[in-house]
């Protein structure tokens, strides 16, 4: 098994979305990973997630409060399997022998197939990308000197991982509630209080955290970001204990702990009362890793499924044979398809936006939206696509092992990481408001059914009726005091969600039949679930979709 290779999918949004010399370096690069992803990275994921979890050491043999991080061989093997082909650094760094600087398209694609061996392996990934993104942009030179190097070594000096520690006991969500505090030390300062869910805590080299200097006001922009080393210079602990590792549903390789502070050295990142605003750039980022973690884990489910159905004989026939089966397997696989073609149509958008964020542009405002709803959308896809992969395995689905009881647990914190869908539903209605970007959603849709098929033609007039409704009830919301508006915060993403999908459907189906397939299966889904359905596309179109025929070129 290769992950990459075995995904047509993938190799045709890269090729879409990369140079030909880049695509060149990149198929060979993401084929060798790809396989080490689906055999031995997989292998150490089972131990990692049964036996092999990252372990606590409170005290040495003296009594002394070390709180070291014990994590397993092969989990070390992996970070370095993983970091040293430039997941993190290549986004900031050229590839050597290539002489470009790589890009957020390449690192999500290395993220999407890791994350089908293990959302926990990824995690850390996640972070470090945050906390680089965050030093590089907004650190002093000093900072960026003594660190950069280290968060983007790929073997030729020591790595350091990043994190990003930002909840609290009392906060939660409602980071404005913060209390970890700052206090001036000459020119740098000290850090006093807890950090309740810190995850990559004793694999970090450094850490991002928010903090209130002594006087700063209340509220969320009262805080300021830092720069907090794990390690002092002489190798000991930089001020702060490990209370416990949280002892977690899913996502077990990633070891997540209460933090306490109680002095740790720390450097001011950029200005002290934007704070708050640089730790929402990173978190936009980390949303996106959230997005591509879940369409990973669609991915392992479905193939997991399939493959199974077809070797499954049930009353003399394969699984494969029965109609139920096939429906399912269609409509697997073409929302798979067509939410990983969202999230890295999204990816580009980023890649594109995130060097210019001088002024709240239209491109800026559709990041930030598409982020939002394709967060919330995949996060509870990958619940639903793991549930049906074990229904398909029937029993053998909930016994360990198989991979699928792993991807449920694994699949359940994706949509509490990094904001509830209520949270993102908030942001819709936020940029809403404040970026005027309904409009700009609506031109987005708009500008993807320009030339669409004619045979998809049923289903335009379909899209464009349903965004219809959608500014009815826009309109109507916008008309409500905003407390109430809040009632059609998640009901509006959800219905921007479909849109999105259905018109990346559409968009991907010009000049590709199997796409076209796919898109009427979709939209289908989508729109017309809970009516009659008298034309039985998932099954009409069941081998081209499912086998995956070659596409067709008109």
């Amino acid at each position: 098994m290769n992950f990459y290779l075995d995904d047509q999918n993938l190799q045709d949004i890269l090729a879409k979305y990369l140079s030909k010399e880049f695509m060149a370096w990149a198929n060979n690069e993401l084929e060798e990973f790809g396989e080490l992803c689906a055999n031995e990275i997989d292998k150490r994921a089972i131990h990692t997630d049964r036996e092999g979890q990252p372990r606590l050491i409170k005290y040495d043999s003296y009594g002394n409060d070390i709180s070291h991080v014990w994590v397993n061989e092969g989990y070390k093997q992996t970070v370095k399997d993983t970091y040293n082909r430039g997941i993190v650094a290549y986004i900031h760094k050229q590839i050597p022998g290539l002489g470009v600087k790589g890009n957020y398209i390449y690192s999500y694609a290395q993220g999407y197939l890791l994350s089908q061996t293990e959302a926990g392996f990824y995690c850390p990934v996640t972070l470090s990308m945050a906390a680089t993104f965050l030093v590089e942009r907004y650190a002093d030179e000093s900072l960026k000197e003594k660190y950069l190097p280290h968060l983007l070594s790929t073997g030729e000096t020591d790595l350091y991982e990043g994190a990003t520690f930002l909840t609290e006991r009392q906060g939660g969500s409602d980071v404005g509630a913060n209390v970890v505090k700052a206090v001036k030390d000459g020119d740098y300062y000290r850090i006093y209080g807890e950090k309740y869910f810190a995850s990559n805590a004793g694999q970090c080299g450094i850490t991002t955290i928010l903090a209130r200097i002594e006087g700063a006001p209340i509220g969320s922009k009262g805080l300021s970001l830092f720069l907090v080393p794990w390690k002092n210079d002489d190798g000991s602990n930089n001020g702060f204990t490990i209370r416990r590792l949280k002892d977690k549903l899913g996502v077990r390789a990633v070891p997540s702990g209460e933090i306490e502070f109680d002095g740790a050295k720390a450097f001011l990142i950029g200005d002290a009362s934007r704070g708050i605003n640089y730790m929402m750039e990173a978190l936009n980022l980390s949303r996106i890793c959230n997005a591509v973690a879940s369409v990973g884990i669609m991915r392992r489910a479905y193939v997991e499924a399939k493959n199974y159905a077809k070797n499954r004989p049930a009353f003399g026939h394969p699984l494969t044979n029965y109609p139920m089966i096939q429906e399912t397997l269609s409509k697997l696989a073409s929302i798979q398809e067509v939410q990983t073609s969202a999230v890295f149509n999204l990816i580009a958008l980023y890649d594109r936006v995130i060097g210019n964020e001088s002024g709240a542009t239209e491109e800026q405002a559709l990041v930030r939206l598409l982020i939002a709803i394709l967060k919330m959308r995949t996060a509870e896809e990958a619940i639903h696509f793991s549930h049906e992969a074990i229904e398909m395995h029937g029993g053998n689905g909930y016994i360990e092992d198989f991979v699928t009881p792993r991807l449920l647990r694994d699949a359940q914190v994706l949509t509490v990481w990094e904001g509830t869908a209520n949270i993102l539903g908030l942001e819709v209605l936020r940029l809403f408001h404040k970026m005027n970007a309904f409009p700009v959603f609506k031109s987005f849709i708009q500008s993807k059914l320009v030339n669409v098929q004619s045979s998809l033609e049923i289903e335009t007039n379909l899209v464009n009726q349903k965004m219809e409704e959608l500014e009815d009830v826009v309109r109507y919301a916008s008309t409500l005091d905003s407390n109430l508006q809040t009632f059609y915060a998640k009901k509006l993403a959800n219905k921007m969600a479909d849109l999105c999908e259905a018109v990346i459907a559409i968009d991907d189906a010009k000049d590709n039949v199997r796409k076209e397939y796919v898109a009427k299966v979709v939209i289908q889904e989508r729109f017309q679930k809970d009516e009659l359905i008298k034309e039985h596309v998932t099954l009409k179109y069941y081998d081209e979709i499912v086998n995956y025929k070659v596409s067709i070129k008109k």
